[in-house]
């Protein structure tokens, strides 16, 4: 049986007293850092060496795989003029959005579209929408275009399955089905809210919403675990980072991981991704019509779909981060018992044992923010509250010291993240045993995005969501 919200709740230490006025000290500063981040990249940054992805020795590196992380560099400028106003942030993201992001819309080879696209012209769209600056028909043309383009490419790397569902499949291939990816789901909901539909052979006509849905549903019933007996390591809550499934016969075979430490553990930027793709989705099939939904199941079917999954591993990342919110890179990471009770004590990123992943725990308040709403306007006023405080204390954890990077001579904004633990990727500084003290684009992107959410929120702005544009 599930276990009940109330017990998993034991591990994080939640802060009742703190509110968003509370935090805005620290939401202030985190931006005021955050401007001398963004130009000191815009300085020493070399696009020939591709995208920026992660810090060694405190300046942002390439790394190999693939060009994921390019559209937060610059989606992270048009967050900072959002919140600060400055125009030489919104010149610097959308020069370069329009100079250098059309390839990542027609990218056929990834299920990044939703990282890349949506965090650079969508964030354009938007800001055009809100009247935050001037944009032409033209200009406010193309970037419809590009995610309209950018939604049916992703919408086509489709496996099918025989009952006529089926799934964005993953870099590695048709057989692959990636927890991340339902965040990628952004880019389809924006080309639908567009109006534009997939077309494939004999001219038939593909519904971006459908191939959603059915993301979704299949993402919910294989990537997460509801503790109902699926395996003997079936916790409610638990995510598998990759899904394999048979192309022949569409039968799913096994969990699997790329970057967690074990397919039976949780990698917990993937329990991340899951919470905040399917509370943003909640969000955006909220705005529907019914009639939109009809031939999918209903509205009462998708929406408790995605909120039974968005609720288990919401609770899961309560029980499984450390005191103060901020979790160790892998629920089953084989050293954690040596940091003794890990649990019940804030996270210590500079440990010899296991890293702690600092954008994991960005991800997820997002999430859990997002889901206090979605809670609230289902009437579970209690669950809404428990999400709600829950996400300003990591924030509050996450946008100050020793997360916070406030030195000049270091590029990263939101310290203590982790790339790939299994491949080492990642910088180990010298004397230590594990990766401490650097950072991601997608971490500070992502703390970017979680701040400037509570800071429209304090302000009393238009709430923060991709599709309103």
């Amino acid at each position: 049986m599930p276990v009940p919200l109330s017990q998993w709740l034991a591990m994080i230490c939640i802060d009742d007293d703190l509110s968003l006025q509370n935090l805005k000290p620290r939401i202030d500063r985190l931006f005021e850092v955050s401007a001398r981040k963004i130009r000191s990249i815009q300085k020493t940054w070399d696009a020939a060496r591709g995208a920026p992805v992660i810090t060694s020795q405190g300046l942002y590196t390439a790394r190999e795989w693939t060009q994921w992380t390019e559209g937060f560099l610059y989606g992270s400028a048009l967050l900072q003029y959002d919140a600060t106003g400055e125009k030489w942030f919104l010149d610097y993201g959308r020069r370069n959005t329009i100079e250098r992001m059309a390839p990542h819309v027609t990218h056929t080879g990834v299920h990044d579209h939703g990282f890349n696209n949506v965090s650079t012209y969508g964030n354009l769209l938007r800001l055009a929408a809100e009247n935050r600056f001037a944009a032409d028909e033209f200009e406010v043309g193309l970037y419809r275009l590009a995610l309209e383009a950018s939604g049916a490419v992703q919408a086509a790397r489709w496996t099918k399955f025989s009952d006529g569902r089926g799934f964005i499949y993953s870099f590695n291939g048709p057989h692959s089905l990636f927890a991340d990816t339902i965040r990628s789901l952004r880019s389809l909901a924006l080309a639908y809210r567009l109006g534009h539909v997939l077309l494939v052979e004999n001219d038939e006509r593909i519904s971006l919403l459908e191939r959603l849905v059915h993301h979704a549903g299949v993402t919910a019933e294989y990537s997460v675990y509801y503790g109902e007996g699926r395996d003997i390591y079936d916790v409610r809550g638990r995510v598998a980072h990759e899904s394999l499934f048979n192309v022949n016969s569409g039968a799913y075979r096994c969990p699997s991981t790329q970057q967690g430490y074990s397919p039976f553990s949780t990698w917990t930027r993937g329990l991340a991704w899951i919470i905040l793709g399917f509370a943003e989705q909640l969000e955006f099939v909220e705005t529907l019509d019914d009639g939109e939904l009809a031939s999918l199941g209903g509205r009462e079917k998708i929406e408790s779909l995605m909120c039974r999954a968005a609720e288990a591993t919401s609770d899961y990342f309560l029980a499984q981060a450390a005191q103060d919110g901020i979790p160790y890179w892998d629920t089953g990471a084989p050293h954690l018992a040596n940091i003794g009770d890990w649990l019940n004590q804030p996270a210590d990123p500079i440990n010899d044992f296991e890293p702690v992943d600092s954008s994991a725990a960005a991800i997820a308040a997002q999430g859990l923010w997002r889901m206090s709403r979605v809670a609230e306007h289902r009437g579970n006023t209690k669950q809404g509250k428990t999400y709600r405080q829950a996400a300003l204390t990591i924030a509050s954890t996450l946008f100050d010291e020793p997360y916070l990077s406030s030195r000049d001579d270091h590029q990263g904004l939101i310290l203590h993240s982790v790339y790939h633990r299994p491949k080492a990727w990642d910088y180990v500084p010298p004397g230590r045993r594990v990766p401490c003290g650097e950072s991601s684009m997608w971490g500070d992107y992502q703390a970017r995005e979680l701040a400037l959410l509570l800071l429209r929120e304090a302000q009393g702005g238009p709430y923060l969501a991709f599709f309103n544009v």
